[in-house]
């Protein structure tokens, strides 16, 4: 009874940590969406900086709750749109303060002139000549020393009610304590955002992207013709980080077995004693063995020239288990400790074959690489054509990124059906592209995603496209992912599915 209740006490401990290590991956997929983190910034920095700087406003009893609105709305401005025209600290200070020294100014005039309301500063009434004025010298100032800020005109508005906060003897004091207030709080907003675009939102691919981190450890399963572009390619990624590594993996099947088998020599009769020992050997080494040893002198021979053409380490692995392969190399690069496979492009009647649809099912990162040619082993020019943001379109950006290396050039592309999309499509390319190091191109075309490649391959040597592993069933049947489509580009493809 007791053995019973601990068994079922694990396997619940056990549904419990599944069901967390999803919700996490989950989370932090969720979190590279740009939106998402602007959104959660918002949500948690803002209500946080106007609580501080009001109970700095009452501890000191300087300005009443009432003026802090338009920094507020200014807060959101600058954490909303950390990219924007009015995501300026300089011009969020600057702002403020020349509003509320324009409204400040206003009321000056006016308790000079004959603006000023008859009935009195103890009631919250503003003359309308005099809010005009306190607008047109906001409108002119912030004009003139490119401070235009929209809370500018709110800090210039609510200077026109103190009056009503002060006596008339006192309203000098109190409109350079307004004006003192204004700048030191929207220097300790600007502060904050200054530090949390600086540090956190332009650095946000390395703390918050798990697509950027890791798949440096690459296996290679070594098949077909064009195995060696598809290693290089694989070298190259790894390559791009201290730690990477690549593992090349051959699979002796008993197709390979057979072949080897048949050209082997038959010995004849004349060799007499000789004949049977060697009958002996054969017996004793199996041709299995002798088929890996021939495989592994291979796979040393392209380690040795991986090595010395991009100077990342590079391992062999042979296994003589190819009854299932797709679970082989799955098995293989988790004991490698490898995080990412690079696998030759294959086809069977037309379409993608049964063992890369079986790694793209898995949950480790896996490229299959189609090469034009197999001979290029270097993609200094990369095009990325990219259907939405989220951590396969970082990913793929990421893996251009690395091929091209400092002196490449990436293209982040995209196609839309409308002309009303391209603004909302270029400020998404934009997100895409300004969290990653380096110099990025970015495109928006009105035409079909299949004629924008054919027109467009042979400018690049790599186009690095998305499996739409993440699409369901039914939507791939509607819609079948673009590399299944184009089979007639002048550049290498390279697909990418994250597990």
């Amino acid at each position: 009874m007791l053995d019973s209740l601990r068994t079922r006490y694990h396997a619940a401990v056990r549904r419990v940590r599944r069901f967390e290590r999803r919700e996490v991956r989950d989370f932090r997929r969720w979190m590279e969406h740009t939106s998402n983190v602007i959104h959660l910034s918002v949500l948690l920095l803002v209500p946080l900086l106007i609580a501080l700087v009001t109970a700095i406003s009452n501890s000191v009893d300087a300005l009443p709750f009432v003026l802090f609105p338009p920094l507020a709305s200014g807060t959101f401005t600058l954490f909303a749109d950390p990219e924007g025209t009015y995501a300026s600290p300089t011009k969020f200070v600057g702002g403020l303060t020349v509003g509320a020294l324009c409204g400040t100014a206003a009321i000056w005039i006016a308790l000079h002139t004959t603006l000023r309301d008859p009935l009195g500063t103890s009631q919250l009434l503003v003359s309308p000549a005099e809010a005009a004025l306190a607008i047109l010298l906001t409108g002119g100032a912030t004009w003139a020393l490119d401070f235009e800020e929209p809370s500018a005109f709110s800090t210039a508005l609510l200077a026109l009610i103190a009056p009503a906060f002060t006596s008339p003897a006192g309203i000098n004091e109190f409109l350079v304590d307004f004006v003192g207030s204004v700048f030191v709080s929207s220097v300790i907003v600007a502060s904050a955002f200054h530090v949390w675009r600086e540090r956190f939102y332009e650095r946000r691919s390395r703390y918050l992207y798990q697509s950027t981190k890791g798949d440096d450890h690459v296996l290679v399963p070594m098949r077909g013709e064009r195995a060696r572009s598809a290693a290089m390619f694989g070298a190259r990624l790894a390559a791009a980080h201290d730690a990477g590594k690549v593992v090349l993996l051959d699979v002796i099947d008993e197709e390979a077995i057979e072949e080897a088998e048949k050209t082997m020599q038959v010995p004849t009769e004349s060799a007499g004693a000789e004949l049977a020992e060697a009958e002996i050997t054969r017996d004793v080494e199996s041709e299995e063995v002798r088929v890996a040893e021939e495989a592994a002198k291979q796979l040393e021979a392209e380690a040795d020239r991986i090595e010395t053409k991009v100077g990342v380490p590079c391992e062999v692995v042979v296994i003589g288990d190819g009854t299932d392969l797709p679970r082989t190399v799955l098995k293989t690069a988790r004991e490698a400790n490898c995080d990412l496979i690079v696998t030759p492009y294959e086809e069977e009647k037309g379409s993608l074959s049964s063992f890369v649809r079986e790694l793209f099912r898995s949950n480790i990162d896996t490229v299959a690489f189609r090469s034009a040619d197999g001979s290029r082993e270097r993609w200094k020019r990369t095009l990325v054509p990219v259907r939405r943001a989220g951590d396969t379109a970082h990913a793929m950006i990421e893996f251009a990124r690395r091929v091209a290396g400092g002196s490449g050039r990436v293209s982040v592309c995209t196609c839309i059906d409308r002309e009303e999309e391209r603004r909302a499509t270029e400020t998404t390319l934009a997100n895409l592209v300004e969290a990653f190091e380096g110099s990025f191109e970015t495109r928006v075309s009105r035409s079909s995603i299949e004629s924008f490649l054919e027109a467009n391959d042979a400018y690049y040597d790599l186009t690095v496209m998305g499996a739409s592993t993440d699409r369901s069933a039914a939507s791939r049947f509607v819609s079948p992912p673009t590399f299944e489509r184009l089979h007639e580009l002048d550049c290498d493809v390279a697909i990418v599915h994250r597990g």
